[in-house]
């Protein structure tokens, strides 16, 4: 039992005094990149998928 108060309070003790958290700024700022980047991903997948499947109909309509 003492083995894990020791694991909460040292847990504890990382997270607040150790632990480099960003600001509000720098957390808005990559929360933006990260939407953007996720957004062109997204679309990038939706172009390819369509031409995937407009190449799969027309072999298919081929025969």
């Amino acid at each position: 039992m003492n083995q894990i108060r020791t694991f909460f309070s040292e847990t504890s003790n990382e997270l607040l005094n150790k632990v480099s958290w960003p600001t509000w700024e720098e957390l808005q700022s990559s929360t933006v990149v990260v939407t953007v980047a996720a957004l062109i991903l997204a679309f990038i997948i939706f172009l390819m998928d369509k031409a995937a499947n407009f190449a799969m109909s027309t072999f298919y309509h081929l025969f």
